[in-house]
């Protein structure tokens, strides 16, 4: 097993930030002792958490080759504490918004400064909503580079239109299923209006064409959940090009639970390609 092969500098599993409003959420940080100075730091997707399907041996897949790596649960995901893997608080959830996560990123790097530094150089990998929210800190001067899996390419095409939208705004509650845990996700109409009052800082193609730093876009190429369409969009504003992982989907092969040693084969061509392009100059 990779935990017997590593000499881990800091390992630290489920510890406590105070994110969003103070709501306090959970966070795993790993560094290496052969160390390159470099974090990776990792943002979920919708409906998901940290420890979903793979991602702790896509961390494994990292820290092999000398980053540290944080990932986190956004403090408003619906998590909670005690149950890192479940939505057992709806109402935080309901509560959510893009602004939040966007605080809650913040946050986490005043956490990590304990075991790095001030400057320490971030680069990032967002899935799904996680790569919008990842592309949204392209500005950020500590972020160099940004990899997106199955990204969003933009928010307000999250939300609902016409009449659906006006009864959002009537009922103040709109609900979407979540297929795994057959739960009805509830979202309070102040998301939307958060997004309204916040536009332009949730732009995501005014910061992909308004950055300096390396891009790398990868989706998969039956991603039914977000379309490769929205990649290719992705590609166009940071002027680069889309890397279509071939007969995969959004989650590139893993699932919840996923009780194998090995990555999927989808998200480990994924995590090769981003390999490289973190060590690229």
């Amino acid at each position: 097993m990779l935990i017997f092969k590593i000499m881990y500098k800091v390992l630290l599993k489920n510890q406590v930030y105070q994110g969003a409003e103070g709501r306090a959420s959970l966070y795993d940080v790993t560094i290496p002792r052969n160390w390159n100075n470099i974090v990776i730091l990792f943002l979920h997707g919708y409906m998901g958490y940290k420890d979903w399907g793979a991602w702790n041996l896509m961390e494994d897949f990292f820290v092999e080759s000398g980053y540290g790596f944080v990932k986190f649960n956004a403090s408003h995901n619906g998590s909670t504490i005690s149950n890192p893997i479940d939505f057992d608080d709806l109402t935080a959830f309901s509560a959510n918004t893009y602004s939040k996560e966007l605080e809650d990123f913040d946050c986490i790097l005043e956490e990590i400064k304990t075991y790095t530094s001030d400057h320490v150089s971030l680069y990032l990998i967002g899935h799904s909503r996680g790569g919008g929210m990842a592309l949204l800190q392209a500005l950020h001067p500590n972020v160099k580079k940004v990899a997106t899996l199955a990204s969003i390419s933009s928010i307000q095409e999250r939300f609902p239109k016409g009449s659906e939208l006006s009864q959002w705004e009537e009922k103040g509650i709109w609900y979407r299923s979540n297929g795994r845990t057959k739960q009805e996700m509830p979202h309070r109409y102040d998301q939307y209006t958060d997004f309204i009052e916040n536009k332009n800082r949730l732009n995501i193609q005014n910061h992909l064409e308004n950055a300096s730093i390396p891009f790398l876009i990868i989706h998969g190429e039956d991603d039914k959940s977000v379309l490769p369409s929205e990649g290719d969009r992705l590609a166009k504003w940071s002027n680069t090009s889309l890397i279509t992982i071939p007969n995969q989907q959004h989650t590139f092969g893993a699932s919840q639970p996923w009780n194998k040693d090995q990555l999927p084969l989808g998200l480990k061509t994924a995590c090769q390609e981003i390999l490289y392009f973190f060590e690229k100059t």
